[in-house]
């Protein structure tokens, strides 16, 4: 079995609750490739799900050091801290997570490329806005509305 199909099997046992299977096999994959971020993140919140939030923690902050600028380490860590009392550190992770995510904004503007990643998907299309946006023209008078009573 490779690496991903290993993930794969990791991340069917967290979607089925199973958290402990889970986690052992994300270590797996870990200990086959250090640097697979995917992995680092879902441990992090395997524990998290395990309410090991220390071991949590500690998985996030791995996972920090392999992309430091990503929105969804640092919206993670936010979360573990919360879980833990440390408001403060809790507020600095979910700023990081905020500037993370204007940083992508900028960047997908500069590039003229969707900021989000499904924002082709036809299916997501009706909840763009209109570019350039339309001008919709209300009527002057409202139709009557014969179930009021008159007075």
């Amino acid at each position: 079995m490779n690496v991903q199909e290993s993930y794969d099997d990791a991340m069917f046992a967290f979607s089925q609750g199973d958290f402990p299977a889970a986690i052992a096999r994300l270590q797996a994959v870990l200990a086959a490739e250090p640097a697979h971020y995917e992995a680092q993140l879902a441990l992090g919140m395997a524990w998290y799900r395990q309410g090991d939030y220390p071991r949590a923690i500690a998985e996030g902050h791995k996972a920090e050091q392999l992309r430091p600028k990503e929105q969804l380490v640092h919206t993670n860590l936010s979360l573990f801290y919360q879980k833990v009392g440390d408001k403060v550190t809790a507020e600095h992770h979910g700023l990081q997570a905020r500037i993370a995510g204007w940083r992508e904004d900028a960047q997908a503007a500069k590039s003229g490329t969707p900021a989000a990643p499904n924002a082709t998907d036809p299916e997501l299309q009706m909840a763009r806005p209109m570019v350039p946006p339309q001008v919709i023209k209300m009527p002057e008078k409202f139709p009557d509305q014969p179930w009021k009573k008159a007075k």
